[in-house]
């Protein structure tokens, strides 16, 4: 025989909370019931929480954590629907009223940037700390974008004077020599990632005018040899794809009043096999250093399509399996 079901009834204050938190024609409701195995229903404007002993507890924190998210966002979405119920099942739910509170910046369409995993909570803190950030993780964990974010919210407080982004000219399977056009041309394939985020942050007319200007820089990593970058706030992406060397020339460009970040990803290495990764060994290298940070991000942090998680732990496992 099961457990007794038992229930837990919330009084919604405000109403219009109801719609956001079953979802439309009720999608979030049947998610929780699958995520949680608790059943949601109305009874007299109070929402009803029923399900097995300490699960009905569980769905009551989990609806006043949602109560929380919609009103500060005025919305919920499906990733942070799931993401809160990972962190209701494992005990971390007061996390949540950090990530609401920490704001990035503001981006020109009026799109608040903000951590939306606790993971990418730590990740903000590091920077703000340390001159030196090390961001590792796949694909989807908003380690690039929420870099640059950073750096545009720098740059308008004035902590820094300009912004340079740069990254390795370095593909699986291709080469710049059979690419069109003269150098530039060449390398902005590379650098569209770093251009589209920009665009997305500032806005069109505020991007054209601090490119114009100088103030901010994109470019491949190579044209940051024999310079130093002072008041600047600099990211290198993609930095699974450079050498011992090129990493060395990266950190030693840096001058006073700048900050780097280093983003990448250490299993998607596109380096020809008879070459070491410089985001693989600098761990060892500068671990010890205070100012300098290494945060690893991972599945979980993942705020992309939800099968973007499951297709990097199917490949975790697929690569465990070989080993």
């Amino acid at each position: 025989m099961g457990k007794a079901l038992e229930e837990r009834q919330i009084y919604i204050e405000d109403n219009q909370l109801i719609p956001q938190i079953f979802g439309q024609l009720d999608e979030n409701a049947k998610l929780i019931k699958k995520e949680l195995g608790v059943d949601l229903s109305l009874r007299n404007g109070n929402i009803v929480v029923r399900g097995e002993g300490f699960l009905a507890e569980l769905g009551e924190r989990l609806i006043y954590r949602l109560i929380d998210i919609i009103k500060v966002q005025k919305r919920l979405s499906k990733q942070e629907l799931r993401y809160t119920i990972q962190l209701i099942l494992e005990g971390k739910e007061e996390g949540i009223k950090d990530l609401l509170n920490d704001v990035v910046c503001i981006t020109a369409s009026g799109k608040t940037i903000k951590p939306k995993t606790l993971g990418q909570k730590r990740y903000i803190d590091s920077i703000k700390k340390n001159d030196i950030v090390f961001g590792i993780g796949p694909a989807g964990t908003g380690k690039t974008y929420l870099a640059m974010a950073m750096a545009v919210s720098a740059f308008k407080n004035k902590e820094v004077n300009r912004i340079v982004l740069t990254r390795p000219a370095v593909e699986a399977g291709e080469s710049l020599g059979f690419l069109p056009g003269d150098l530039q041309d060449k390398v902005d394939p590379y650098l569209r990632p770093i251009y589209d985020a920009l665009f997305d942050i500032l806005g069109g007319e505020s991007y054209m005018k601090l490119m114009e200007k100088n103030l901010i820089e994109v470019a491949p990593l190579a044209y940051m040899r024999g310079r130093t970058l002072d008041s600047s706030y600099v990211i290198l992406d993609e930095a699974q794809n450079t050498t011992n060397e090129q990493m060395k020339m990266f950190l030693t460009r840096l001058g006073f009043g700048s900050k780097a970040i280093i983003t990448g990803d250490i299993t998607q290495i596109d380096l020809s096999k008879n070459r070491t990764s410089g985001l693989v060994t600098v761990k060892s290298i500068l671990s010890d250093i205070e100012g300098i940070d290494f945060v690893y991000l991972t599945k979980r942090d993942i705020v992309r399509h939800p099968l973007v998680q499951k297709i990097i732990a199917a490949y975790e496992r697929h690569e465990e399996g070989k080993k």
